[in-house]
């Protein structure tokens, strides 16, 4: 029989920026791809697929570890 899912208390008080830092990467990263994708082509595509591509990946690896 598993145990309940129980939410942990922080024990520490977290800065705006610990919270925001990882979104805000996200966000910069989402946006160097538009930008690459809208500006260039050859290196440029495979940046913006990488940037684009960044906050998926992320998303799958969050919701993979949860399930843990």
């Amino acid at each position: 029989m598993s145990q309940p899912h129980t939410a942990a208390k922080p024990s520490t008080i977290r800065t705006p920026w610990q919270i925001f830092k990882v979104p805000a990467a996200l966000a910069a990263l989402s946006l160097l791809g538009l930008v690459s994708a809208l500006t260039g082509d050859g290196l440029r595509d495979a940046l913006s697929w990488a940037g684009l591509a960044a906050p998926v990946v992320v998303t799958l690896w969050a919701l993979k570890a949860r399930r843990r």
